[in-house]
């Protein structure tokens, strides 16, 4: 099973999923047809379905046109506002194409519908998988739009959090330097926190992914997945898991960017009036 990493729009993630032996693939959030085609023709491979993980469009707004392109293709999603759905999934299903299996875990609280997918093959080396949508980040995780903390404490301990410690989590935003900026103000004394931000940072400089990671690292340094360590519960101000997760998110939502310093050099230059050339031919 080889997972193609695909980086699309301002910082979303789709996935191809590919079964080696039979060069078949499935696609989970093909939010980008023309991108995801892209990538079929150059691994020279036959898409399947698409696993969406909810509907926004962010994540689901290509179904219909690969539906189109790709006549019969399988779509599956847990909620009936994903466009061109074929089969509505839900909690603890299984789904196997060839030697891919797939477990769909409910996962409310982003959305409504919001499914995500644990993906592996029998007998294989290999760590499986988790496509998590906006449900788990790296360092993070979704925002509560149509659910509650309650929810959301359930999905990350007992949902996604009881899946096997090796299992690699690809999620669908690129906004682990932010999550980890956060996530050291909560606990500005964990290292695992200062390492994983400093790695994060020389892969972003870089234009690289930092997905995957692992759900044993996400215990870490995720101070959504740690609501019971005792310096998260201090910048809360809460003991109760739920309610620790609640403020966590209401920080998290409220946790500004700070402002870029200008340039010295380049205030200097509008002030000299050196720019004026410049902003006239405009």
């Amino acid at each position: 099973m080889k997972v193609k990493v695909i980086s699309v729009l301002e910082d979303n993630y789709m996935y191809l999923v590919i079964e080696e032996s039979t060069r078949q693939a499935v696609a989970v959030d093909a939010a980008v047809p023309k991108r995801l085609l892209e990538i079929i023709r150059k691994e020279d491979v036959v898409l399947r379905a698409i696993l969406t993980t909810h509907h926004h469009w962010d994540h689901a707004r290509g179904n219909e046109e690969l539906a189109q392109l790709f006549p019969g293709l399988q779509v599956f999603g847990a909620d009936e506002r994903i466009g061109a759905l074929t089969h509505r999934v839900s909690h603890g299903q299984e789904l196997s194409f060839g030697a891919i299996r797939v477990r769909c875990l409910f996962t409310p609280c982003h959305t409504s519908g919001h499914m995500c997918y644990f993906m592996w093959e029998d007998d294989s080396p290999d760590a499986p998988a988790l496509f998590s949508g906006d449900t788990l980040f790296v360092g993070g995780c979704g925002q509560f739009f149509e659910g509650t903390a309650e929810q959301m404490h359930t999905n990350l301990t007992q949902i996604l959090g009881g899946l096997p410690e090796d299992t690699k989590v690809f999620c669908g935003h690129e906004c682990t330097v932010r999550n980890l900026k956060f996530a050291l103000k909560v606990e500005p004394e964990n290292e695992v926190v200062k390492e994983k931000l400093a790695w994060a940072k020389q892969r972003d400089d870089e234009d690289l992914p930092t997905v995957p990671s692992t759900l044993q690292e996400e215990f870490l340094y995720n101070p959504f997945l740690r609501v019971t360590e005792e310096a998260v519960q201090r910048f809360t101000g809460r003991t109760d898991p739920v309610e620790v997760l609640r403020a966590l998110r209401s920080h998290r939502d409220n946790f500004k960017k700070p402002k870029e310093r200008p340039n010295p050099q380049a205030m200097l230059a509008f002030d000299w009036g050196l720019f004026g050339p410049f902003l006239e031919k405009k």
